[in-house]
C-alpha cells in the first residue's frame, strides 16, 4: 500500500467514526501538493463536507488530525481554503530514497501469469527506404513495447511488411526498363534507396506519359467535364487507362500472382536488396523485431478465413461474386473482403495476419502502432476478428498517432520529397559533431569515444523529441531544436546525466563510495522536492503503460533532470564539509541518474557517461 491510498484510507475511517458517514477510500482526491504551498500531498476536503456538514476548513482539521494520529509518515498538516496539506516527515523521504537505488525502480517484471502482448509497428513497404513518418512509427512502437514490458506484461514485437501489390511493381518495372543491371553493390549504395530511387523514376515516366497522352490523344482531348477541374480529372483518368506504362505495371503484378518464375526472381532479389537496408536502418534506430511477417504470406491465409466465414454465414456475397461484411448493425457500413475476381483487400491480409498470429502466440492483447489515417480500418478489423472467434478481436488496441512533417510541410513519396531515415541520423549525427566541438565538452576523449558520443547524443535527441509529444496528436519535427542543450530535449537529460556521472567519478577518486542507503543527516527542501518527483516515478509509469503514452515518462525525466540541474548549481555537493550530509547528496545524485536512466531506457535512448 502507497502512501496516497494509506492517507485515503485514513481519511474514510475518520468519515466513518468523525460524521457517522461512508465514503469509499479510492474515491478521496489525494493529489501532490502545488510547489508553492507547504506540504506533500493534498487532500481535497470540499466533496466529504456534505459528509462532515461543516465548513471546509472545519472538516479539513477533523480530517488531518485523525490522519497524523493514524499515518505514522504524517508529521503534520495544514488546511487552505478546502484543502487539506499534509507534510511527510525525513525518514519517509529516506526510505523513498533507499527505494530508488534498486536498479530497476519504477518497473514492474513480467512473471509466467502475466499477461502477453504482441505489438505491431514499423510495416514498411519494399518500394522505398523507410522516412521520418517511419521513424516516429518505429520509435513509438519500440517504446511501447519497453513500456508495456516494464509495466508487468510479456511482449512480443512484430513487423508485417508490405512486399506485394502495384507498389512493389512500379520499382520493379522502372528497374527492370531502366536499370542497366545496376546493384546495390555495384553502385555502393543502400539496397532500399537503390529500390526507392527506381520508384520515384516510374512517377516520373509516369506523369510524363500521362502529360503526352492528355495533350495528343484525340479521345482524351475530346473529353469534357462541366468546368475546367472536373476536365483536368476525366481527361488524367482516361490517359490513366491507356497509359501503356501501368498496363505494364499491372501485367506484371498478374504474373506475381499467377507466380511466374521470372517476375517471382526479380522480387526476391530486389527485396533482397531492401531488407538489407532495412536492417542497418533498424540497427541504428536501436530497433527490433521478435517476428515478422509478410504480406505475400498471409493474404492468402486471409482469404481462406474470409470465405470460412462466408460458409458461416457471418459474411455474404453479391451477385458480381464479391464478398462483403455487413456491419450496419454496428453502426458502420458494408465492407468489401474479397474482390469479384477472387483477389485480396488490406483488411483480408489483415485477418490472414492475424490468423498466423494467433496460431504462432497465446495472445491475450493485441496492439496495432498504425497513424490516425487508419482509425475506421482498425474499427472494423476489431468486429470482423470477433466475429471469425479471435478471443483478443473485440478489445485490440489501435494505437493510433499523429503525422510528422517538417518545418517545410508535407512529404511525399512517389515524388522523392520525402527525408530518409538514414539521411536525417546522419545529419542529426553531423550537427551533434560541431556542437560538441564548438562548445568543446568532449575535450580528452578519444576520437572513437567522441563518436560514439555523438551518435548517443544524435539518437536521444531524435527519440526525445518525437516521444515527448503526446502521440496522438500531429507533429512538426526540427532538427536543429531538438538537439539543442537547453530546454526539453535528449541532450538536455543527457547532460545532467553525464553531470552525475562526474560527480560519482570525482567522489570515487576522493575515496567516496556511494552509501548503500540514506544516513540520518537532515535533508533540505530541494532534495524532498527531488525525492517527491523521483517517488512518482512508478506512478508515472504505470500511468503511461494504461494510456500508452511514452511522453508522460519523457516528460518526467526532463522534470526531474531540470529539478536536479538546479539544486547542481544551488548546493555544493562534494565541498559540503558535514560529512554525512556529503554522503547523502553523492548518494542522491546517484539515485536520480538510475531514474533518468530508467526512464530513457523506456524511450529507447542510451545515456553518455561523459559530455
Amino acid at each position: 500500500m502507497n502512501i496516497e491510498q494509506k492517507i485515503q484510507q485514513a481519511a474514510a475511517a475518520a468519515v466513518e467514526k468523525q460524521f457517522a458517514a461512508t465514503v469509499d477510500a479510492s474515491t478521496i482526491q489525494v493529489n501532490v501538493t502545488r510547489k508553492d504551498q507547504k506540504g506533500d500531498y493534498t487532500l481535497v476536503v470540499f466533496p466529504l463536507v456534505r459528509l462532515s456538514k461543516k465548513s471546509p476548513d472545519e472538516t479539513g482539521k477533523i480530517l488531518g488530525e485523525a490522519i497524523v494520529a493514524e499515518v505514522p509518515e504524517v508529521s503534520e498538516f495544514e488546511v487552505i481554503k478546502g484543502f487539506l496539506n499534509l507534510s511527510l516527515d525525513a525518514n519517509y523521504w529516506a526510505n523513498v530514497m533507499n527505494a530508488a537505488t534498486a536498479e530497476d525502480y519504477g518497473y514492474v517484471k513480467a512473471d509466467e501469469k502475466s499477461p502477453l502482448v504482441m505489438i505491431e509497428y514499423s510495416s514498411p513497404n519494399t518500394n522505398k527506404p523507410l522516412h521520418l513518418g517511419h521513424i516516429r512509427n518505429n520509435l513509438l512502437g519500440s517504446s511501447l513495447a519497453r513500456l508495456v514490458s516494464v509495466c508487468g506484461n510479456k511482449v512480443v514485437k512484430t513487423n508485417i511488411v508490405n512486399d506485394r501489390g502495384i507498389h512493389i511493381c512500379k520499382s520493379m518495372l522502372a528497374w527492370q526498363k531502366w536499370g542497366n543491371g545496376c546493384t546495390p553493390e555495384n553502385l555502393n549504395q543502400k539496397g532500399d534507396h537503390l529500390v526507392g530511387d527506381y520508384y520515384v523514376r516510374f512517377d516520373k515516366e509516369f506523369k510524363a506519359e500521362l502529360k503526352n497522352i492528355i495533350e495528343n490523344d484525340p479521345e482524351v482531348k475530346a473529353i469534357k467535364g462541366k468546368d475546367d477541374e472536373e476536365t483536368k480529372e476525366l481527361q488524367k483518368a482516361a490517359a490513366e487507362a491507356k497509359s501503356p506504362l501501368m498496363a505494364e505495371a499491372r501485367e506484371m503484378l498478374r504474373k506475381w500472382e499467377a507466380g511466374d518464375a521470372e517476375v517471382r526472381g526479380l522480387w526476391e532479389k530486389m527485396n533482397s536488396w531492401v531488407y538489407a537496408g532495412f536492417d542497418e536502418t533498424y540497427k541504428l534506430l536501436g530497433v527490433d523485431f521478435d517476428k515478422i511477417y509478410y504480406e505475400s504470406q498471409t493474404y492468402k491465409i486471409g482469404k481462406g478465413k474470409v470465405l470460412e466465414g462466408l460458409e458461416a454465414g457471418k459474411f455474404y456475397k453479391r451477385e458480381d461474386g464479391s464478398v462483403w461484411a455487413d456491419l450496419r448493425e454496428n453502426g458502420l457500413d458494408e465492407k468489401l473482403l474479397l474482390r469479384k475476381d477472387g483477389t485480396s483487400v488490406y483488411m483480408t491480409q489483415d485477418i490472414g495476419t492475424a490468423k498466423l498470429r494467433f496460431d504462432d502466440y497465446p495472445i491475450d492483447k493485441m496492439v496495432y502502432v498504425v497513424g490516425n489515417e487508419q482509425n475506421y480500418h482498425f474499427q472494423v478489423l476489431s468486429i470482423l476478428l470477433d466475429r471469425l472467434g479471435f478471443k483478443w478481436g473485440k478489445d485490440l488496441v489501435h494505437f493510433s498517432y499523429g503525422m510528422v512533417e517538417l518545418p517545410e510541410g508535407k512529404m511525399k513519396s512517389r515524388e522523392g520529397t520525402v527525408v530518409d531515415a538514414d539521411d536525417l541520423v546522419a545529419d542529426m549525427i553531423s550537427t551533434a559533431r560541431e556542437m560538441g566541438k564548438e562548445l568543446g565538452r568532449l575535450d580528452g576523449l578519444t576520437e572513437e569515444e567522441c563518436e560514439n558520443t555523438y551518435r548517443i547524443l544524435a539518437l536521444g535527441a531524435l527519440k526525445y523529441f518525437i516521444l515527448k509529444v503526446d502521440p496522438r496528436k500531429n507533429m512538426t519535427f526540427n532538427p536543429k531544436e531538438s538537439i539543442d542543450f537547453n530546454g526539453n530535449t535528449g541532450p538536455f537529460i543527457q547532460y545532467a546525466y553525464a553531470r552525475i556521472q562526474s560527480v560519482l567519478r570525482k567522489a570515487a577518486e576522493a575515496g567516496e563510495r556511494v552509501a548503500d542507503k540514506a544516513n540520518n543527516a537532515p535533508l533540505a527542501d530541494k532534495e524532498i522536492q527531488i525525492l517527491r518527483q523521483i517517488e512518482q516515478f512508478p506512478a508515472v509509469v504505470k500511468e503511461a503503460g494504461e494510456v500508452y503514452s511514452p511522453a508522460l515518462v519523457a516528460n518526467f525525466a526532463y522534470d526531474l533532470a531540470k529539478e536536479y540541474n538546479q539544486y547542481y548549481h544551488d548546493f555544493s555537493i562534494l565541498k559540503e564539509e558535514n560529512a554525512e550530509v556529503r554522503a547523502n547528496r553523492i548518494l542522491l545524485s546517484s539515485v536520480v541518474a538510475k531514474v533518468l536512466k530508467n526512464a530513457m531506457w523506456i524511450l529507447g535512448i542510451e545515456m553518455p557517461q561523459r559530455m
